[in-house]
């Protein structure tokens, strides 16, 4: 079975950063589209970040310039460096696959396109 697990949440001040990878099992990570969704506490699931097996990336507006999706295959992980850090940042971070392999901001607005949720991990951002 298809497994993917977040690591490198935690507790920052603003302005800070973190990088969370999301690494697969099972799978050949090189077909897949990755994305990176969040959920703050009472709010919607988002959509922050996907990358695409041919390396294509999109982010939301509310991240562009501070956040940097990257993968590396061999590893079997997609990273995404969190800069500048915000209170707003705050919230549970996940990953999924796109079994297309694809990546655009259309597709991150349907999760049900996405598949192998991992359990998330915490990015908390405050002084």
């Amino acid at each position: 079975q298809v497994q993917l697990v977040e690591s490198g949440g935690g507790a920052v001040q603003p302005g800070g950063s973190l990088r969370l990878s999301c690494t697969a099992s099972k799978i050949t990570l090189d077909y897949y589209g990755i994305g990176w969704f969040r959920q703050a506490p009472g709010k919607e699931r988002e959509g922050v970040s996907c990358i695409s097996s041919d390396g294509s990336t999109y982010y939301v507006d509310s991240v562009k310039g501070r956040f940097t999706i990257s993968r590396d295959n061999a590893k079997k992980t997609v990273y995404l460096q969190m800069n500048s850090l915000k209170p707003e940042d705050t919230a549970v971070y996940y990953c999924a696959t796109d079994r297309l392999g694809a990546c655009n901001g259309q597709r991150m607005g349907v999760m049900t396109l996405y598949n192998n949720w991992g359990q998330g991990t915490q990015v908390t951002v405050s002084s």
